[in-house]
């Protein structure tokens, strides 16, 4: 099975100069996790999560309409391509510790967005009917790796 088979093709995304509260209003709107930020060029250059936009409210204390996405937003991107197979996508996040990937051309405009939300219930459709494309283990392996307790640096709260 392959990625653009089971991605979600409807993507909202932001610019790094957005505001946090505009990249929170997608995610709100559009019952988003994260959102894709690109550049100019329309090309992938981070990832705001909504867990971003709360530790930048925690740790700075100030209105998120005054914060940029730059400054909240992963600027290593771990993506994968339409045409990679599932379980590839599922090595990615096992090893990156991440629930999400964008899917992106070879210019690395967004195509669309993987998760792990969408091999579970691929899983559970192919359950009902006998498929056996997406493997239970493999969902299970790729959720414990996500899982893994991450080290944080000491910040100050402000």
């Amino acid at each position: 099975m392959y990625v653009e088979q089971l991605m979600s093709g409807s993507v909202k995304i932001c610019r790094p100069d957005d505001s946090l509260a505009a990249a929170a209003k997608i995610m709100w709107d559009h019952d988003c996790g994260c959102v894709p930020v690109v550049n100019d060029d329309v090309r992938l250059v981070g990832m705001v999560t909504d867990r971003d936009v709360c530790m930048a409210a925690y740790l700075g204390g100030t209105s998120l309409a005054s914060v940029a996405v730059s400054s909240a937003m992963s600027k290593v991107v771990h993506s994968c391509r339409p045409d990679d197979a599932v379980g590839a996508a599922e090595s990615v996040m096992r090893a990156n510790q991440i629930r999400r990937l964008p899917v992106v051309d070879a210019e690395e405009h967004v195509l669309g967005i993987l998760s792990l939300n969408d091999i579970a219930q691929e899983f559970a459709s192919e359950r009902k009917t006998g498929g056996q494309a997406v493997g239970a283990v493999e969902i299970a392996e790729t959720l414990a790796a996500i899982c893994q307790p991450h080290e944080h640096s000491t910040l100050a709260a402000a």
